[in-house]
C-alpha cells in the first residue's frame, strides 16, 4: 500500500501564473509560504516555501480569485519532475505540489490597510447572506465535468 497526500495552509508568495497547454487545458502555478510550528536555535519561526501546480477548474479558480498574500488551504500530492538543463547539460529535478483542491481561507482585503470589514467578517458594504448551502464533497469539487461553466462571482464576497 502507498499514499501520496499533502495538505498545506499558507499564504501565496506571488500572484498565480495562468497558462494553457497546447490542447487548451488551463494550468496555474503559484507558491505558498508555510510557517513551521517550532522555533529554531535563535528562537525564530522558520518558513517553508512550496511550488504549487493546479489544473483545469482549480487553475481557473486560483487565477481568478487568489492573489499574493491570500491565505489558502491546498490539498494535493507531491510530484517530482526531472529534465536536462540545455545550457549546462546537468540533470535537474523539481519537487512540486499538484493541487487537487485549493480553498481560500480569507477574504480579499483581509489584513490589508484600509480594508473595511464589519464584525463577523462580512464586508461593510454588503449584508450577510440569510443561509448558505453546504459545499459538495471533495471528490465532486476536484473532478468537475469539462463543460461545467465556471461561476464568475467571487466565492468569498458574501461570507
Amino acid at each position: 500500500m502507498s499514499l501520496n497526500r499533502v495538505v498545506l495552509i499558507g499564504r501565496l508568495t506571488r500572484d498565480p501564473e495562468m497558462k494553457y497547454t497546447t490542447n487548451g487545458v488551463p494550468v496555474a502555478q503559484f507558491g505558498i509560504a508555510v510557517n513551521r510550528y517550532t522555533k529554531n536555535e535563535q528562537g525564530e519561526y522558520e518558513t517553508d516555501f512550496f511550488n504549487i501546480v493546479a489544473w483545469r477548474r482549480t487553475a481557473e479558480f486560483v487565477s481568478n480569485y487568489l492573489t499574493k498574500g491570500r491565505l489558502v488551504a491546498v490539498d494535493g500530492r507531491l510530484q517530482t519532475r526531472s529534465w536536462v538543463d540545455q545550457q549546462s547539460g546537468q540533470k535537474r529535478t523539481a519537487y512540486e505540489i499538484v493541487a487537487d483542491d485549493v480553498q481560500g481561507l480569507d477574504r480579499k482585503g483581509d489584513g490589508e490597510p484600509g480594508a473595511e470589514v464589519e464584525q463577523g467578517g462580512a464586508p461593510a458594504s454588503r449584508p450577510a447572506p440569510a443561509s448558505r448551502p453546504s459545499s459538495p464533497p471533495a471528490a465532486a469539487r476536484s473532478a468537475p465535468a469539462a463543460d461545467d461553466p465556471l461561476d464568475e462571482e467571487d466565492p468569498f464576497a458574501d461570507e
